[in-house]
């Protein structure tokens, strides 16, 4: 089930009406839940949900038997046990044939053919997010962290809660299960936030993202036939459909949290509004980063021990991001570009220099601080075409097709295409005018408490023009079919 799809218009509303008949007693809210999150889930394929369940019965008593035992040894086997089984399920279906793969062709480069045997898994959606869920749940308590959760609704709730279930954001059990566990109170205000930033999510994802992908995928599907300036400006629309689709969901799973009265880690904060690579992967799936640094990059030492160890323990995290997003060596070689782009700064010790956001509280950023961003920019596009390619060898060639004298000339596109560029301009606007908050329009035409009553019922009627417009852009540029999310085949 899409969260842009008619089953889950009528899906919403029906789960939401139920779960606040029932705000007496939040248990049968968690079970509520629990029940409409494995439907959600096994939407896709009724057979995700045994797989599901599995992984949830794992952490659960392995957790269990950890904080019940005293023996560090036992307590360290338990947690092995998860973390091999947990990553070995996750590499069955993620990347068995990947290895395959890769070890025939590896021999085929030695003369000598081999006739592996390749299988055709459907890879579980969102397997990615709900196992680095109760990864970091297990190791929590193996830290002592956090205690066990004894009771198994409220623990599967977390795991499986829907509107993050797919595509994150990767929740920690330190943020999200003290929310389950105690009552909820309806709050007008959050859930009226919750629908301001469903809306703004739609938005991206359906004006911005699909209509993006529409010309990067005939871009990058004619590479070989394209000027150097339609490449640029394909990898360019790539730039923003990848944002736009990711984005954009996490704005809606955040903003669907907000109607149960729940709240969701933040997972982007504007990050093509960064000043360097750095900046941008602190802005960039911010729960993934943030996980990497705390379950990986901490553990391997951190930046504790010297540049050396600063520049490995980058590298590998950077690699192991990269992996994650799919069986791929276009991946890889994506999450080694930016380890590349991030050296000087590891190097330098410069990589918290721009922890403020960009221009505070003000229109116009600085020079330097608008040619920073655009070379930023620049950088990030430049490694999104690996993401993108089929392949290392040709996203080398669209490289080489964009720096040729056919960059200099005007795009082959359409008004079409020229239109889009207009919506994506109005996008980044808003996105600018909201950078201070959490999400774009949390804040836009919003009355403070000191506002007059005058400009107080000005800014309402704006308001609700601009929600009209947006809802309009949303009509006229939505495709006919429906597109899933780029993520959810990580």
């Amino acid at each position: 089930m899409l969260f842009n799809s008619i089953s889950f218009l009528i899906f919403l509303p029906i789960v939401f009406t139920l779960y606040w008949i029932l705000n007496k007693n939040y248990k049968w809210q968690n079970i509520l839940l629990l029940l409409s999150s494995y439907y959600f889930y096994m939407c896709w394929d009724w057979r995700f949900g045994f797989l599901l369940l599995f992984s949830t019965l794992l952490d659960y008593f392995t957790g269990l038997k950890m904080a019940n035992s005293k023996n560090d040894k036992l307590r360290k086997f338990w947690l092995t046990l998860s973390i091999v089984i947990n990553l070995g399920f996750l590499g069955f279906f993620k990347y068995y044939n990947f290895f395959v793969e890769s070890f025939t062709d590896f021999f085929k480069g030695f003369g000598l053919n081999m006739d592996p045997w390749v299988l055709h898994i459907v890879l579980p959606v969102g397997i990615s997010f709900y196992t680095f869920h109760g990864l970091s749940y297990v190791i929590d308590i193996y830290k002592r962290k956090i205690p066990a959760e004894y009771n198994f609704v409220d623990y599967a709730v977390f795991v499986s809660f829907f509107p993050l279930l797919v595509a994150g954001p990767i929740e920690r059990a330190t943020h999200l299960l003290p929310q389950i566990q105690r009552k909820r109170i309806f709050n007008y205000d959050q859930a009226v936030d919750g629908m301001r930033q469903i809306l703004w999510g739609f938005f991206k994802k359906v004006v911005i993202a699909d209509n993006c992908a529409t010309f990067a995928n005939h871009v990058f599907a004619n590479a070989d036939h394209s000027s150097g300036s339609t490449l640029f400006l394909g990898a360019v629309f790539f730039t923003f459909q990848i944002y736009g689709d990711f984005s954009g969901y996490s704005d809606i799973a955040l903003g669907v949290a907000r109607l149960f009265g729940i709240e969701l880690l933040k997972n982007f904060a504007y990050p093509y509004f960064s000043r360097d690579v750095a900046e941008f992967w602190r802005r960039w799936h911010i729960s993934l980063s943030t996980w990497f640094r705390d379950y990986l990059y901490i553990p391997l030492g951190g930046s504790k021990g010297g540049t050396w160890m600063r520049i490995r323990n980058t590298f590998i995290i950077f690699v192991v991001s990269g992996f994650w997003h799919g069986a791929n060596w276009t991946f890889i070689m994506w999450g080694v570009l930016n380890a590349l782009f991030i050296m000087p700064s590891i190097i330098l010790k410069t990589n918290r220099k721009n922890m403020e956001v960009v221009a505070l509280n003000r229109l116009i950023p600085s020079y330097k601080d608008a040619l920073q961003i655009f070379t930023t920019f620049l950088l990030t596009v430049l490694a999104w075409i690996f993401f993108r390619a089929q392949s290392i060898s040709k996203a080398f060639a669209y490289i080489k097709g964009i720096f040729t004298k056919s960059f200099f000339t005007f795009p082959d596109f359409n008004k079409e295409a020229l239109g889009v560029l207009i919506i994506i301009a109005f996008f980044m606007s808003v996105e600018w005018m909201g950078k201070d908050y959490n999400y774009a329009l949390e804040n836009l035409l919003i009355p403070h408490q000191n506002t007059s009553a005058k400009r107080a019922r000005f800014l309402s009627i704006a308001r609700w023009v601009f929600y009209a417009f947006i809802i309009m852009l949303i009509g006229l540029f939505i495709q006919t079919k429906e597109t899933p999310f780029i993520y959810f085949q990580f």
